[in-house]
């Protein structure tokens, strides 16, 4: 579990965080451990009040719906308990409430959707707000997947029991509710989310969604300190686990590079970070490198263009464009969609919100696995879905002209209409509450449940009928049934006037004042009773799979229909991305082998770094008849393996469909994207770092064609420099005279460079643009200085006569006393080197003529 990174405004005051500060400048081992405890008595007391809640940290603010501030006029159209909830989110902003409504624990507003899409719920409208609920024997369960995905949860109680309050003043006024706890990843703490006794005993196959806390849950708190007179950075670090009571203090000195911090942060392995608001830059950059990497979605291609609203649609997102339609009618819906005014394509999608996992739903039916309930709820969003389809279908034909999109949206209300029928049939207070027995409203299609039924009727009325005799034989006229702890029919006997009963009746129970007996017609008769109602539950569950297996002839049409919808999911999807990245169409080159992109962008970088710190544009341009091969360097850091990604990427989104991050581009179908990239080993199959590379490079000579882009990242780095140079160049010789493949080829070897010359009119040497400050040359060589490198992130045709490392050994607070020996070896080296590849030509004379050596 990764951590949470959360500023300290919110949490700590500003007198703890300067008492904080205080111990971080060398203080006296006394006063630390004063300071330590303070910190921990605050840290305590704030877990205290929220009832083991995290005070006023906060995980990813969820921000109030728009609708929680009611205008004074309106007011009066929420219910009392809706006012309440308002009154309750403006007070707890940043934190998601679930709110005790009697067996449930409902949320409410934007915090409904959230929590909906999360736990994977139904979210609907009931009254003024959207609404969710989980049992509140599964809190704990939910809690825990709703901190786990980095938000706060506030669990809010009713103060005041039903049997208090029917004796109160106020028992017919709301219950009274109040904040109870706030959880966040360091704080789950307390009966609500940790009941030891209960994590096993949880729903049958449900054990999946218990999330179990990691080993250690500490909560971190970071506070930095310069002194400008020794230009010396100190830390303090002051770390807590609510659950076990430990505390973990560290004071330290610092460099540039915050080594020493991230070596402690990956240490101690908090779950959430709580940072003052004057963090330093450097810092705060360092946390959230540890916080943008989690192998997750975020970051990630699929994290840029997934905006869909279905859980349908975000499958299928992962795989789209993926051999289901060309590019081109893509490419026109996705702009109509942009372009268009029509209100009938805001409709349609505002018909996929809120919308349960239908292709989920109906392959349980298929399979003849669904509840009832499941049963309605999917049947039904799938009938209502047909049926407001139907209704938009002259809206469609008239308004749309996208081949695609009226392709997916006529045909989709038939292929639901079988739908409307199977709901029908059904009782739905029975669907919904599980009852089987009583589950299908029209019987004239079930004639086994409806002869068993006239039977269980048959027997009942000559129970009844059996009163008359009853009643006579006890001198009782008003005499009637009476039911007690499930047990039907008895007929209950003052223990005065048992001497009236006759010797043969069973007597069931008793107490002091009466006993309760059957007639040996009700043993017989019940009896009878008892075992049709069992043969009744068996023929309904049997109805019932049958019912399904009807229901599950239709699987395919329902299946396409749902597909129909992913897809428009899909599309709208895109077109937000489109939208709000500011991307362009590209257009599909009609040479197969050609990659031209203009100002393009990372769209993961882009999105990432947001519009007050934009990625670098860059061109772009390979065509296989052509200069089909580039060859990048420079140095380390510019910027070399962000741009390949993002031409890699720019070609992925354009053969999905999707508009691109670039103000023009035109791009060939290619047939693989082919990629050598990083170092890793794996040692669980004995391979070594070269080894892998070598592997994939091999893979990918195996595979590439001439319409593939192949981009290979610093190949051959893995060993000694010669034999590295040779298998690179060698490579990505073959590459070129054979594979013929579109290229980009990063290396820092410049030999290779000299493959334009070989090539000349295919391959292309291009360089990250960067500023040289040179050093001054100093007279004693103990005191030569490295370079200093300003980056640019352009890419600039030639080739880098350098990588210029020690730039990098700098930023990673390598000594100076290294920087200087490693910068006069370096210019040692660069001599030598330098003297032996100008050195002139000498002629020999040999017996055979002349000899150029």
């Amino acid at each position: 579990m990764k951590p949470t990174l959360n500023k300290g405004a919110a949490g700590l005051c500003s007198s703890t965080l300067e008492k904080l500060k205080g111990f971080t400048c060398m203080a006296e081992p006394s006063e630390t451990i004063v300071y330590c405890l303070i910190l921990q008595e605050f840290l305590f007391s704030q877990f205290a009040k929220s009832g083991g809640g995290g005070g006023g940290r906060a995980a990813e603010p969820s921000p109030p719906s728009e609708s929680s501030a009611p205008s004074r006029r309106a007011k009066s159209i929420y219910t009392p308990l809706e006012q309440q909830v308002i009154q309750l989110k403006q007070q707890h902003k940043d934190a998601l409430l679930a709110v005790e409504c009697g067996y449930k624990y409902r949320f409410f507003g934007e915090d409904a959707e959230i929590a909906a899409k999360e736990l994977n719920i139904v979210c609907h409208l009931d009254h003024n707000f959207m609404t969710c609920s989980i049992p509140t024997h599964r809190l704990f369960v939910h809690v825990r997947r709703l901190v786990s995905h980095g938000h706060k949860v506030g669990v809010v109680k009713q103060t005041e029991t039903s049997a208090i309050k029917a004796s109160g003043a106020n028992k017919n006024t709301l219950f009274t509710r109040q904040l109870s706890a706030l959880y966040t990843k360091s704080t789950l703490v307390g009966e609500d989310v940790n009941p030891v006794c209960r994590l096993g005993d949880v729903e049958e196959g449900g054990s999946g969604d218990v999330v179990l806390d990691p080993p250690d849950s500490f909560l971190l708190c970071i506070s930095e300190n310069w002194d400008k007179l020794r230009k010396q950075l100190t830390v303090g670090l002051v770390a807590v686990q609510p659950s076990t009571g430990d505390v973990l203090l560290d004071c330290f000195p610092d460099g540039e590079s915050r080594s020493e911090l991230e070596g402690r942060v990956l240490k101690i392995n908090p779950v959430e970070i709580l940072v003052p608001s004057d963090l330093s830059e450097q810092t705060h950059r360092l946390l959230h490198s540890i916080t943008n990497t989690d192998g997750g979605v975020k970051g990630s291609l699929l994290w840029v263009l997934d905006h869909t609203r279905t859980p349908f649609g975000r499958r299928l997102m992962r795989n789209f464009g993926v051999s289901l339609f060309s590019i081109i009618p893509l490419q026109d819906a996705i702009q109509e969609i942009l372009e268009s005014d029509s209100l009938t394509l805001n409709s349609i999608r505002s018909l996929m919100s809120h919308l349960p996992d239908l292709e989920r739903g109906i392959c349980s039916i298929y399979h003849k696995k669904s509840s009832t309930q499941e049963f309605y709820l999917i049947s039904g969003s799938l009938s209502r879905l047909g049926l407001e389809l139907r209704a938009l279908l002259p809206a469609i034909q008239a308004q749309i002209s996208s081949a695609l999109l009226q392709g997916l949206l006529l045909d989709t209300p038939d292929l639901l209409a079988p739908a409307h029928s199977f709901l029908k049939v059904l009782n739905e207070k029975a669907a919904k509450s599980g009852n089987k027995t009583e589950l299908f409203s029209d019987l004239s299609g079930f004639p086994v449940l409806q002869e068993r039924r006239e039977q269980i009727q048959t027997v009942l009325n000559e129970i009844q009928d059996h009163r008359r005799e009853i009643r006579l034989t006890l001198k009782a006229p008003t005499l009637d049934y009476t039911t007690v702890s499930g047990q039907e029919f008895l007929i209950e006997v003052k223990n005065l006037l048992s001497s009236t009963v006759p010797p043969d009746w069973v007597k069931i129970s008793c107490t002091k004042a009466v006993s309760r007996y059957h007639s040996p017609f009700l043993v017989e008769r019940y009896k009878k009773l008892l075992q049709l109602r069992e043969q009744l539950l068996l023929d309904c569950q049997r109805e019932w799979t049958n019912f399904l297996d009807q229901f599950g002839e239709h699987y395919h049409a329902m299946k396409r229909a749902i597909s129909h919808l992913a897809t428009m999911d899909c599309l709208f999807s895109l077109a937000e991305v489109a939208k709000q990245g500011d991307y362009c169409r590209p257009e599909v080159c009609d040479s197969q082998c050609t990659i031209m992109i203009r100002d393009g962008r990372h769209p993961a970088i882009d999105l990432l770094m947001g519009e007050h710190n934009q990625y670098v544009p860059n061109h772009t341009e390979l065509q296989g008849g052509g200069r089909r091969t580039m060859i990048i360097t420079g140095p380390n850091m510019g910027g070399k393996s962000s741009y390949i990604r993002q031409v890699a990427l720019i070609c992925v989104m354009a053969q999905m469909g999707s508009y691109v991050p670039a103000s023009e581009a035109c791009l060939g179908i290619v047939d693989g994207i082919y990629t050598r990239m990083g170092a890793s080993d794996n040692i669980y199959k004995g391979r070594s770092t070269f080894m892998e590379e070598l592997t994939e490079a091999s893979d990918i000579i195996s595979h590439a064609t001439e319409h593939s882009l192949v981009i290979l990242d610093e190949l051959g780095r893995g060993t000694s420099t010669h034999d590295g140079i040779a298998i690179a160049y060698a490579t990505l010789e073959y590459f070129i005279r054979h594979v013929k493949a579109l290229t980009l080829f990063v290396t820092h070897y410049p030999p290779l460079c000299e493959l334009e010359r070989l090539f000349p009119g295919q391959v292309s040497n291009y360089h990250m643009a960067f500023l040289l400050n040179e050093p001054a040359i100093a007279t004693d060589m103990d005191e030569v200085q490295p370079e200093f490198i300003t980056f640019l992130y352009q890419l600039t045709e030639g080739a880098a006569g350098r990588s210029y490392g020690l730039n990098v050994a700098r930023l990673a607070d390598i000594p100076d006393t290294i920087l200087h020996t490693a910068a006069r070896k370096s210019r040692e080296l660069e001599s030598m080197v330098n003297t032996r590849r100008y050195k002139p030509p000498v002629l020999r004379l040999f017996p055979a003529g002349l000899q150029l050596v």
